[in-house]
């Protein structure tokens, strides 16, 4: 079972539409936990009536904080960080459980596979598929009857939601950075940290899935610079780190390899110092 953290702010309608395709498909029940940044009382309402969990803050405090403050809440082994504008395809639960018990290791950080659609700066999700939004005509009858048939394979890098890791991983590195509030590269800064810890799997799983509307609150949000943050933190550009570390979206072929710190790998480092 996994506890589900999900961070929300002024969002009702697509928060709605989340925890539904969770509670539809699902193949057991999980715990959910929502943060409402903010005071939207018909985001509260809706929880309380529903009888979700739930932790509020009076203005936007980010990703990184709401979701230390739900972590403090969660019941079970298996922490799942997801967005509120994912839509949960059938079976997309069963698919990580069933890969967490094939790797008969807790040590690893697991992604679902976005299906999104327009086209993405990055080769790990299934783009473009456009099924429409909820604020204009969503075709969930066309998505779920063709989600499974959209080709793609487990790739490198899980590093960003829906991802799953064990909650001791989550306690040893302290949970998502706060500095890096209110998100922006706080999803490499974690996956950094999962690094430095030991952890070499970081795996997409391809018949894990979910719709991603692409973020419906991002560009309402006063982001922080995060690329600068990052390089400033661990010496390296997170697009080094993606690429050279993670090997973002190459086919998945078992744990990843140490990183040779030769020619290529000094100068990474001092681009990220000097530019």
């Amino acid at each position: 079972m996994f506890s589900i953290l999900i961070p929300t702010w002024d969002n009702l309608d697509y928060l709605q539409t989340c925890i539904q395709s969770i509670h539809e498909h699902s193949g057991i029940q999980h715990q959910i936990l929502v943060h409402v940044n903010g005071a939207d009382q018909k985001t509260l309402s809706y929880l309380q009536e529903e009888q979700i969990e739930h932790t509020q803050s009076p203005e936007n405090i980010g990703i990184c904080k709401a979701l230390n403050l739900l972590a403090t809440k969660v019941k079970h082994n298996y922490i799942v960080y997801m967005n509120d504008d994912m839509y949960a395809l059938p079976r997309w639960d069963e698919a990580l459980i069933k890969e967490i018990e094939a790797l008969g290791t807790d040590d690893f950080y697991l992604s679902a596979t976005m299906i999104e659609p327009k086209k993405g700066g990055h080769n790990c999700m299934i783009s473009p598929h456009d099924y429409g939004d909820i604020q204009s005509e969503f075709r969930i009858k066309d998505l779920i009857a063709e989600f499974k048939d959209l080709p793609f394979y487990d790739w490198n890098g899980a590093s960003w939601p829906p991802a799953v890791v064990h909650k001791k991983w989550w306690d040893k590195v302290g949970g998502y950075s706060e500095e890096f509030s209110p998100g922006l590269y706080s999803d490499p800064d974690f996956s950094m940290k999962l690094w430095q810890e030991g952890i070499r799997i970081f795996k997409g799983v391809s018949a894990s899935r979910v719709y991603h509307f692409q973020s419906k609150s991002l560009h309402r949000v006063k982001l922080n610079n995060g690329n600068k943050q990052f390089k400033q933190k661990w010496g390296i550009a997170a697009s080094y780190f993606y690429k050279n570390y993670l090997q973002l979206g190459t086919p998945y072929l078992g744990p990843l390899p140490e990183i040779e710190k030769g020619l290529r790998y000094y100068w990474a480092r001092l681009k990220a110092k000097f530019g």
